[in-house]
C-alpha cells in the first residue's frame, strides 16, 4: 500500500485560507498556528502543504462517517434528539497525549497512526449529503479530527447541506483565526469548543496557545453562532478547584447561557497511567459552574452517576425541561417557541419551531 502521505497528498485541492508570499512561501490561516510554509514543506498539522508555491489542502475523502444523536457531539441545546451525520478526515494541529481519537487525529504526526490510511474513503459532498438524508439527519457535523484544518472540505459539504435544509456544526479545539471563522460564518450554525485548561503552559504542552482558544470562544459568541463548551476533566491536569473556578468565571463573563459540559477522562493514547475521572470530580466541577452563575451545566459520559446534571433545567423556576440518560432523551418539554412550559422563560439554544422538518431557531 502507498505511504499514508502519498495517499493523502493525492486527495487535495488549492487552499482558500492562505496568503501567498513573493518568495513562494505561503501563510496558512486555517488555525491559530498561522504556519509560514515554504515550498516542499508542511504545516504543523502535516496535512496542509506547499507544493511549488501553492498551499494544498485536504479534499474528497472521509476517514469516518457516522450518524449519531447530536447529544454525542455533545450539543444539548441544538435540535435535541436530532440525528447528526458526522464526518471526519485525518490530522490535527494539536498533539494531546490524552486524545481519544488519536488514530485519526495524529496521522502523519505519529507512526502509530499510519494504519489510519486504511480508513480513507473517497467521497463527494453530494454523497455525504445523500447519506445524511438517508439517515434522517437534520445536522451535519465536522469532527473526529480537527475540523479547522480541513475547513475548505467542510464548506464544500456545508454548501450542499444547507441547500438540503440541514444545519451545520463544528466540533473543534478552538484554535481558530478570525479569517477561518469569517470563512465558515455563512455556513456554520453552531460550534462546540474544547476548553482544556486555563493555564497557557498546559496548552503549550498540547501544541497550542490558551489565548487563541479564549479569543475563539468570545468571537464565536459575538458572531451569533450557537456555542457549547466542553472541558475534559483530567486528574492532575486541570481538575483543581481553582482552575475549574477560573474556567467557569471566564464563561460566565461572556454569557451565562453558554452550556458547559464537564466530561470524564479515561486512560487513552499516551496517558495510560492517569486514573479515570471519578463521578465525584465531575459533580464538583458542575457545582462550581452552577455557583459561578452558568445557567446550563452538564456532567457528561458517566450516565446515571451524575445526579440531575444530565438534564436541562429551567434557570428561572428549576423545572426539568429535557431529561436525558447518556445520549438519549427520555423527555423534552421545551416548547416550540423555545421556552419553559411552566414559567415561559426563554431557554437558550437552537430549537425546532412548529414542526421537526423546519429549521430550528436560535434563542
Amino acid at each position: 500500500m502507498k505511504a499514508i502521505a502519498n495517499v493523502l497528498d493525492e486527495l487535495t485541492i488549492p487552499a482558500d485560507l492562505v496568503v501567498k508570499k513573493p518568495d513562494g512561501s505561503v501563510r496558512c490561516t486555517a488555525c491559530g498556528h498561522r504556519c509560514l510554509v515554504r515550498a516542499g514543506r508542511r504545516g504543523v498539522c502535516q496535512v496542509r502543504f506547499n507544493q511549488d508555491g501553492e498551499l494544498r489542502v485536504p479534499w474528497g475523502y472521509v476517514a469516518a462517517l457516522n450518524a449519531d444523536p447530536v447529544e454525542k457531539k455533545p450539543f444539548y441545546h441544538f435540535l435535541p434528539g436530532s440525528t447528526a451525520l458526522t464526518f471526519g478526515m485525518l490530522g490535527c494541529d494539536y498533539h494531546c497525549e490524552f486524545c481519544q481519537n488519536w488514530l485519526t487525529s495524529q496521522a502523519l504526526r505519529d507512526p502509530a497512526s499510519d494504519e489510519s490510511a486504511y480508513l480513507v474513503r473517497r467521497i463527494t459532498p453530494e454523497q455525504i449529503v445523500s447519506a445524511a438524508r438517508s439517515s434522517g439527519a437534520e445536522v451535519i457535523a465536522s469532527s473526529y479530527n480537527e475540523p479547522l484544518i480541513t475547513s475548505e472540505w467542510a464548506v464544500g459539504i456545508f454548501k450542499q447541506a444547507i441547500q438540503a435544509g440541514m444545519k451545520c456544526v463544528y466540533v473543534s479545539n478552538g484554535n481558530a483565526t478570525p479569517e477561518v471563522l469569517e470563512y465558515l460564518r455563512p455556513y456554520l450554525s453552531g460550534m462546540k469548543i474544547d476548553l482544556k485548561s486555563m493555564q497557557d503552559k498546559r496548552y503549550r504542552q498540547l501544541g497550542g496557545v490558551l489565548n487563541n482558544v479564549l479569543d475563539t470562544i468570545q468571537r464565536v459568541k459575538e458572531m451569533g453562532l450557537w456555542l457549547e463548551v466542553v472541558t475534559l476533566v483530567i486528574p492532575g491536569f486541570n481538575d483543581s478547584t481553582d482552575e475549574l473556578w477560573e474556567m467557569a468565571r471566564f464563561l460566565t463573563g461572556i454569557s451565562k447561557d453558554i452550556p458547559w459540559h464537564v466530561t470524564a477522562f479515561h486512560a487513552d493514547y499516551k496517558m495510560q497511567d492517569t486514573e479515570n475521572t471519578p463521578a465525584r470530580t465531575l459533580l464538583r466541577a458542575a457545582e462550581i459552574g452552577n455557583e459561578a452563575g452558568l445557567h446550563y451545566v452538564y456532567a457528561g459520559n458517566l450516565p446515571g452517576r451524575v445526579d440531575a446534571y444530565e438534564n436541562t433545567i429551567c434557570p428561572n423556576c428549576n423545572t426539568t425541561l429535557v431529561k436525558r440518560r447518556g445520549y438519549f432523551i427520555a423527555e423534552d418539554r421545551v416548547t416550540d417557541e423555545g421556552t419553559c412550559p411552566k414559567c415561559g422563560t426563554a431557554v437558550a439554544g437552537v430549537w425546532r419551531t412548529k414542526a421537526p422538518d423546519q429549521p430550528g431557531e436560535a434563542v
